[in-house]
């Protein structure tokens, strides 16, 4: 038998939350969690985005393993309690260990609620309730989905909705009454909201009652039959009705259950020695099945299970925002009641509801959702209101200055306005990142960064909001965790975060933390594809349907018709959705599956572009002295020999660039990150330009009498920027940052040594960098590399590319 003093069952959202408000009070307590998924605690709010190809599943985990690590937390992953009994104080996991506890938290959280139909056990029928669920629907997506049908129109099936159409699949949601989000929304707001959804390309059915399932001929699903006999053909189904707590287990253990486990104020079960949280609890009558309530009893929970005392649990507001873009929609409390003052013009609907009492009671807001965050702390407080459209109109108005110090800023964190003040007026904290990363306000589903923002101007007196630190959370600058690398010769991700701390409380520094690793080591370091960005670990750039895109190398834009042929008849064999040319005058290959990469890598038999990652781009040409009646120098020679020599290097974000043969710059060289452009006499070199959302034409950095010259500076600058560049800092930050005359001096004064430095660091890192990550098709580094979430990678036949001969230029 094991002892542990205080027990949390389950590891969700709200397991998590107790943990570390028991952290926050207590550093030693003993504290064991029981997750029965195999991932740590993961952010539910988000799967929205993951459904939408707006992140990764990695990215939603909540803490980083070693922050459970630090605290002393013992983390079970893939093990569930059996068996509990309060009063002998343990507990029996599946595999037989026995746990005793001095304390127990149980926060099972809920399952998806699955209606009675006949058929609901067929293939391509899910729910939306986990990243397995996400998993499978964009699989399903991916392989050729053509109709899709969402039964409920709540506020999650609504996401998932749109995350479908986000993929390119046509969507009906079948909804039972008589509007969309109606525990939420009156008539009107439904009223509004119903063309907003379905300008986004989402058919919708109200007042559609579903009566089964249909099969087709191949056994999945193939649509549904309404109770007024209709049909709609759908070959995915996706279920998002609810959810029902699960009980099972506290039932059993003999404690008072209803439609959850019930609880007192103090969040105590009916056994003293057990506490519970979030959507398996119930409390005063009510389950809560969204987020900010968690955040609220997990602070109550904790002062009970250590003995201590502090304010009561009375209830949560309820509250929802839905995070479909393009349309603004927030609600708090009631959405209807006796007293209702509105304010409708056109598309804006803003709506304050009183109770008898003249206290708020709740908020209805679509459109304009102006204010916000004050209607919400009003409606939560339950303050008087004498006049309700005086209201409204000073909530148009508000700043973030104008919100009291306990209103909630983040509900997925449950973060308020006076612990984001706090972070900056008594932690020290310096800008928004370091903000983000000590509170997380700002970090779930990113509705509210902008009042963060806001907030750390109000509080640090507008100063710049320049990154200070690379790890905002153990307030680690780039060039200590450079020196940290250097002195302790460490080769990994994890040997610096064990030696400095720094990932281990959040995790989002960690691909900074790869970069510096790689940098400092010279590319002899130890790669942790945990540490990287998804694109960086499957060698390939997501889309935002969740498949990627595959650009081989053509060096300098320049190709042969055999490199042509084998790119289409690739494209042909299999069905890429799009093939496009880039603004780098590349080929891009749209709509990959994940699985499918390694495949098309070894029919197409070219090496990597490098499209995807923090790296060297590639580099633009004009057709130069060749053909081009203009050219002053040999573009294309240049381009693709510079390409050459800087493939394959990480930088510290993406670098663009080109070489055009004259000043007329038809490869748009005065915009690159590095520009090279041809002159009477030789090159001039160009730094920091950009051509994106920040529109900057290059510094002059040298002008220089040999294509050689040109590009032996080229790529000394290079360097220097891979060497002191901020991670995430595009070049022409990086420019203005250090100033020119800095970087001249370090990049040519061949008399002080240093450009020669620069080019042997730059020719060693360049000697042990992996010059075509895509080989990794042939020894993957994890199993499922390039597979789905329960599935193995298909294996594949080889069909040998034909000999192609390099360009010769």
């Amino acid at each position: 038998m094991s002892s542990t003093g205080i027990l949390v069952i389950g590891g969700g959202i709200a397991g998590q939350a107790v943990v570390e408000e028991l952290r926050r009070r207590d550093a030693q307590v003993p504290l064991t969690m029981v997750c029965g998924e195999q991932a740590a605690p993961y952010d539910r709010v988000r799967l929205s985005h993951l459904l939408a190809g707006e992140a990764d599943a990695s990215e939603l985990q909540l803490r980083p393993d070693a922050w459970y690590e630090d605290r002393q937390v013992e983390l079970l992953l893939g093990r569930t309690v059996t068996a509990l009994d309060p009063d002998r104080g343990t507990a029996t996991l599946d595999d037989g260990r026995v746990l005793s506890f001095e304390q127990a938290a149980v926060t099972t959280g809920s399952d998806a609620l699955m209606p009675p139909l006949p058929g609901l056990d067929l293939p391509g029928v899910h729910a939306f309730r986990d990243p397995a669920d996400c998993e499978a629907i964009t699989s399903a997506a991916a392989a050729g989905v053509k109709r899709a049908a969402v039964i409920g129109g709540g506020l999650l099936g609504l996401e998932a909705a749109y995350g479908l159409v986000q993929r390119g699949v046509e969507v009906t949601v079948v909804h039972l009454v008589d509007r969309l989000m109606e525990r939420q929304l009156d008539a009107a707001a439904g009223a509004l909201l119903l063309p907003a959804i379905q300008a986004l390309g989402v058919e919708v059915l109200l007042e559609h009652a579903t009566a089964e399932l249909l099969p087709g001929d191949d056994g999945r699903v193939a649509g549904m039959r309404f109770a007024s006999g209709a049909e709609l053909p759908a070959d995915l189904v996706v279920v998002s009705i609810g959810i029902r707590s699960r009980t099972d287990l506290a039932r059993a253990a003999g404690l008072d259950v209803n439609r959850g486990v019930v609880v007192d104020d103090r969040l105590r079960t009916s056994h003293p020695r057990v506490v519970s949280v979030g959507e398996c609890a119930e409390h005063r009558g009510i389950v809560h099945g969204i987020v900010a309530p968690i955040h609220e009893q997990a602070a109550v929970a904790a002062d009970t299970l250590l003995g201590l005392t502090g304010p009561a649990y009375e209830g949560s507001v309820p509250t929802a925002k839905l995070k479909v873009m393009g349309i603004d929609l927030v609600t708090a409390g009631a959405a209807t009641g006796p007293r209702e003052v509105i304010n409708a013009d056109g598309d804006s609907y803003r709506k304050v509801i009183v109770d008898a009492d003249g206290r708020a009671i709740g908020a209805v807001l679509v459109g304009d959702t102006r204010g916000h965050e004050l209607l919400t702390d009003v409606v939560k407080r339950g303050k008087e209101v004498e006049d309700a459209l005086a209201l409204l109109v000073e909530a148009s108005a508000a700043t973030a200055e104008d919100l009291p110090d306990d209103a909630q800023v983040c509900n997925c964190n449950g973060v308020c306005k006076g612990e984001i003040l706090d972070a900056v007026r008594v932690d020290g904290c310096a800008s928004s990142r370091e903000v983000m990363a000590r509170t997380r306000a700002g970090t779930g589903c990113g509705s509210c960064k902008e009042l963060v923002l806001d907030l750390v101007a109000l509080a640090t007196g507008g100063a710049d909001e320049e990154p200070a630190y690379l790890c905002p959370c153990a307030k680690q600058t780039r060039e200590q965790l450079v020196a940290a690398v250097r002195e302790g010769e460490l080769s990994s991700v994890s040997e610096l975060t064990a030696a400095c701390g720094a990932g281990r409380d959040c995790g989002a520094c960690k691909p900074g933390l790869a970069y510096v690793v790689s940098e400092v080591a010279a590319s002899r370091h130890r790669e942790e594809r945990h540490a990287r960005f998804i694109n960086d670990r499957v060698h390939a750039n997501i889309q935002k349907d969740g498949t990627f895109s595959v650009i081989p190398r053509i060096r300098g834009g320049v190709t042969t018709p055999q490199e042509l042929r084998r790119i289409a008849d690739v494209a042909e064999r299999h069905e890429v959705p799009m093939v496009k040319i880039t603004g780098g005058q590349r080929i891009d290959l749209l709509g990959i599956r994940k699985e499918a990469l390694p495949r098309i890598w070894e029919e197409l038999g070219m090496p990597s572009g490098h499209a995807y990652a923090k790296s060297v781009r590639t580099v633009k040409t004009c057709v130069g002295t060749d053909f081009c009646r203009f050219g002053l120098g040999d573009a294309i020679a240049t381009g693709i020999e510079l390409e050459r020599r800087m493939e394959g290097l990480y930088t510290p974000h993406k670098v663009k660039a080109a070489v055009s043969g004259c000043p007329r710059n038809c490869a748009e060289s005065y915009v690159k990150d590095i520009g090279v452009v041809g002159i009477e006499g030789g090159w001039e070199i160009y730094v920091g330009g950009a051509a994106g959302s920040t529109i900057r034409r290059g510094d002059l950095l040298a002008t220089v009498a040999t294509r050689e010259d040109a590009i032996a500076v080229s790529l000394t600058f290079l360097q220097y920027y891979r060497e002191h560049g901020e991670h995430l800092e595009r070049t022409h930050r990086f420019v203005e940052r250090v100033g020119l005359e800095t970087i001249q001096a370090a990049v040519l004064d061949e008399d002080s040594g240093e450009p020669e430095r620069l080019r042997e660091r730059f020719a060693i890192a360049k000697a042990a960098c992996d010059p075509d990550p895509w080989l990794e098709r042939h020894a993957p580094v994890n199993p499922k590399q390039f597979a789905e979430l329960d599935t193995e990678p298909e294996p594949f036949t080889v069909i040998p590319p034909a000999t192609t001969p390099e360009p010769v230029r």
